[in-house]
């Protein structure tokens, strides 16, 4: 199964948080499973790790090197994800969660959360 991670998510694999719930951890971990970090989520990693704001306990660069090193599938951002966002109802106001979604419906690929209301928007949508 495709797999796309929200970006809390990937960042607790990464870093062994104990945030991370078991049935993420199972999923990721399970070798029927591709894995995939969006670029929005190094974005989002970086701004906020920048500014100091979103609990970010590594910058977008580590981050990036972690998820390399994990053996994690890197997805950009296209013209055709950035232009899906138009079709997305009003659920969710955070750009980095709206872009996320995009892709994950727009690929289609599941996209593994810890945020049940982003489960609003479509079936391929996971909280865990």
């Amino acid at each position: 199964m495709k797999l796309l991670l929200d970006t809390h998510i990937a960042l607790w694999a990464i870093t062994d948080d104990p945030k991370l719930p078991q049935s993420a951890l199972a999923l990721i971990m399970s070798a029927d499973n591709e894995i995939t970090v969006s670029a929005a989520s190094i974005w989002e990693i970086s701004v906020k790790h920048s500014l100091g704001r979103g609990n970010m306990p590594v910058s977008g660069n580590e981050a990036l090197g972690y998820f390399k090193e994990a053996g994690y599938r890197l997805l950009p951002v296209s013209a055709e994800h950035a232009a899906y966002l138009e079709s997305l109802p009003p659920i969710h106001a955070d750009p980095f969660d709206r872009i996320l979604i995009a892709q994950a419906i727009s690929e289609p690929m599941r996209f593994i959360t810890h945020d049940v209301l982003l489960t609003g928007y479509n079936g391929l949508i996971m909280a865990v």
